[in-house]
């Protein structure tokens, strides 16, 4: 029985944890965050106001689950890493450069089993696509299109209305929510980025797009039924259900406590009068070692899918939907379909395509046994992932193309 430490307890942290627990094979002993109610997840654990307080104690469980906002993980996965506490972060590591090369320092020194969330590695379908890949069926990978569609509510709900709208309290979208989709291209191509450009902005969920006669919040609003990104269209289905993104808005997921966040909560507000600032869409080319190419389109103007990709290779190509994998082969002229269902939606509320769980599950078994393999990514991978972010964050910003640094 693996014991566990929480730090954060809101949505992701409180996903693992559950999955953790539900398992039988871990105990969630102390959780560690600023709001009663999210401490109150879990009755059994002791619960902190700070984390600080269970980091000032002995060392009180095998591993911590750290999700905390983006911004606060640097210090807790640091000084836990110093205690010998096995890690699992949520991701982005840091939202700096030199703070996640801190971290995979500590974790370094620590000798910690350490595992960043980078939860498309782990999902059955790409561990479909990647038996297929290393089996040779296309022969050698010369270029690869994805396509991360964030969903035209989740685009509103995280990154208009929510924690991650802007640049300065979270960090850029494309570290914020796509660092794993970069993560996982390198993980299908065995390879690392060497150059990038990128192209993007925010084009619509801005003040000079508001319709004519709309009021500052949806429940006021005279043109709310029209309007694609209505909060009461979003969130009123969901009232009763204790689930994402529903339990973002509020501890009461009763129609009444629903209408109440918004009438007064962020979650409540047009979507053309926020002080978000991140990208609404945003494209990255990338060039691996050895000459492989990849383009990677991330977009809130879609539904909230799995990502869609195409895989080009020497020998044949694959194309995937998140479902299924087509595979043809260039030889026999002959197409092969490889189910690859995952047990849920690509969003958190599915548990990302049973990423989540398989996750746990391998961190579980990696903290339990010693042995390291189960983790499908090594820090230095992590941070690989994350430079890629940055320099093509670069290459937007400054209209040219970058180099992507060694780790």
């Amino acid at each position: 029985m693996v014991t566990l430490a929480v730090v954060g307890a809101g949505s992701r942290g409180s996903s693992y944890a559950r999955h953790a627990a539900g398992s039988g094979r871990a105990r969630v002993v102390a959780v560690a965050d600023p709001l009663e109610a999210r401490r109150a997840r879990f009755p059994e654990a002791e619960p902190y106001a700070d984390w600080r307080e269970l980091a000032a104690l002995p060392r009180q469980a095998d591993a911590v689950i750290i999700a905390t906002q983006d911004r606060d993980h640097v210090e807790p996965a640091v000084r836990f890493a110093e205690l010998g506490y096995d890690i699992l972060l949520e991701k982005p590591m840091a939202v700096s450069e030199d703070d996640c090369r801190r971290i995979v320092e500590a974790a370094g020194r620590s000798d910690a089993v350490f595992a960043v969330c980078h939860v498309l590695r782990y999902t059955p379908y790409t561990r479909a696509l990647k038996a297929l890949l290393d089996e040779g069926r296309i022969g050698e990978i010369a270029g690869i299109q994805h396509l991360e569609p964030v969903g035209w509510w989740h685009q509103a709900h995280s990154y208009v209305r929510g924690n991650w709208r802007r640049s300065d309290e979270s960090t850029f979208m494309l570290l914020a929510k796509s660092c794993h989709d970069l993560d996982w291209l390198v993980y299908l191509t065995g390879r690392q980025v060497t150059r990038v450009s990128s192209f993007g902005g925010l084009k619509h969920f801005r003040p000079d797009n508001r319709p004519e006669g709309a009021a500052d919040r949806c429940l006021d609003c005279a043109v709310e039924a029209r309007c694609p990104y209505s909060a009461k269209r979003i969130y009123l289905p969901l009232a009763g259900r204790a689930e994402w993104p529903v339990t973002v808005l509020t501890d009461d997921v009763s129609e009444a406590g629903v209408l109440a966040a918004l009438r007064t909560g962020p979650y409540g507000r047009c979507v053309y009068a926020c002080d978000n600032d991140v990208v609404d869409h945003q494209v990255v080319n990338m060039e691996f070692e050895g000459g492989t190419t990849a383009s990677f389109t991330m977009t809130g103007f879609t539904p909230a899918l799995h990502r869609q990709t195409r895989i080009f290779g020497t020998r044949g190509w694959i194309e995937g939907d998140g479902d299924r994998l087509t595979v043809f082969d260039f030889v026999t002229g002959r197409e092969e379909i490889v189910e690859a269902r995952p047990t849920g939606d690509a969003t958190a509320r599915g548990g990302h395509g049973g990423g989540d769980e398989a996750l746990v599950d391998a961190f579980l078994t990696a903290v339990a046994t010693r042995d390291r393999s189960p983790i499908l990514s090594s820090p230095g991978e992590s941070l690989h992932s994350h430079l890629i972010a940055w320099a093509a964050e670069r290459s937007r910003l400054r209209g040219e193309t970058v180099t992507v640094p060694e780790d």
